[in-house]
C-alpha cells in the first residue's frame, strides 16, 4: 500500500491522497491503489516551532511512529506532505530511527524529488522563488539544495515572510491551518503579495514550499511564473514507485 503521514498539516494529508487519486489511472473504485492515510496531529509537535525554538520534543520521533503503524499494516512506500518536515534536523533523525528499527519502508523524500522535477522539466528556469514556512525559510530546506544544483534562489524579504507570509499559514483568525476549506482572502492575498515580490526579483518559477500553500494557489502558473506544487510531485512519485502502470502521463 502507499502510505500518506497525516496530520502534518490535516488537510495537506487529505490534499495528497486527492492527488494520488487524481493522477492514477482507474476506470473504476477497484483500479484504484490500496492507500492508508493516518492522521495524527495531536501526537506530532508542529515542524516549524520545533526548528525555531528547540523547546518541544522533535516532531521525527511521532512521524516514525505513524511510519511503522503504516509499515506493519502493509505500507511499502510512504510520503510526508509537510516541506519542513524535510528540514535535516527532522527528516535525518526519521531516516535514522526507521533504519534503527530494521524497516524497509521506501520513504520518499519529496524537497529531493521537487527538485530533480524542476531539472527535468524546466531545464532553462534558473531563478526559482520559495515560498514556505518561516521554519523552512530559516533552516534552508529548498535553498541549500537548489544552490547546489545551480539554481538563483529568491526568497521574501525576512520582513514579507515574517509579516506576510508566515501569518498566512498561521495566524488563527485567517491563516490556512485555521481555515483550511475554503482559505481565507486574506491568506491568499497576502501569499500573491510574496509572489510579487519573488517576481519583482526575477523569479521565473516560484515553489509553493508548504504543503498548505497550494490550497490557497492552485494555479499552474501566477504574474507570469511557474507554479511547482510539490504535493502533487510527491503524489507522482508515490505512485511511479508502488505501481508505475498506474501512473497518469501529464
Amino acid at each position: 500500500m502507499i502510505g500518506i503521514v497525516g496530520g502534518v498539516g490535516p488537510y495537506a494529508g487529505i490534499d495528497l491522497l486527492r492527488k494520488v487519486y487524481d493522477n492514477t489511472i482507474a476506470n473504476g473504485d477497484n483500479e484504484h491503489l490500496d492507500t492508508v492515510l493516518i492522521s495524527m496531529s495531536s501526537s506530532i509537535n508542529d515542524r516549524t516551532e520545533y526548528l525555531l525554538e528547540r523547546k518541544i520534543e522533535n516532531p521525527a520521533y511521532a512521524i516514525v511512529k505513524v511510519l511503522n503503524k503504516m509499515e506493519s499494516i502493509g505500507v511499502t512506500v510512504a510520503g510526508i506532505p509537510c516541506n519542513t518536515a524535510h528540514s535535516s534536523d527532522i527528516f535525518d533523525v526519521i531516516k535514522l530511527e526507521l533504519n534503527k528499527s530494521g524497516s524497509k519502508l521506501n520513504l520518499i523524500n519529496m524537497i529531493n524529488e521537487t527538485i530533480s522535477f524542476i531539472g527535468n522539466i524546466y531545464p532553462k528556469i534558473k531563478n526559482i522563488g520559495v515560498l514556505s514556512t518561516t521554519g523552512t525559510y530559516k533552516s534552508r530546506v529548498y535553498s541549500d539544495i537548489l544552490n547546489a544544483k545551480g539554481f538563483n534562489v529568491i526568497l521574501p524579504s525576512i520582513q514579507i515572510q515574517e509579516n506576510l507570509i508566515q501569518p498566512s499559514i498561521y495566524d488563527r483568525e485567517y491563516g490556512i491551518k485555521a481555515f483550511s476549506n475554503p482559505v481565507t482572502e486574506k491568506a491568499v492575498k497576502n501569499l500573491h503579495k510574496g509572489c510579487e515580490y519573488l517576481k519583482t526579483n526575477g523569479a521565473e518559477a516560484v515553489i509553493l514550499g508548504c504543503t498548505e500553500i497550494p490550497l490557497a494557489i492552485p494555479e499552474k502558473e501566477i504574474l507570469g511564473m511557474i507554479t511547482i506544487d510539490p504535493t502533487t510531485i510527491l503524489a507522482r512519485t508515490l505512485i511511479k514507485n508502488y505501481s508505475p502502470n498506474k501512473l497518469i502521463n501529464n
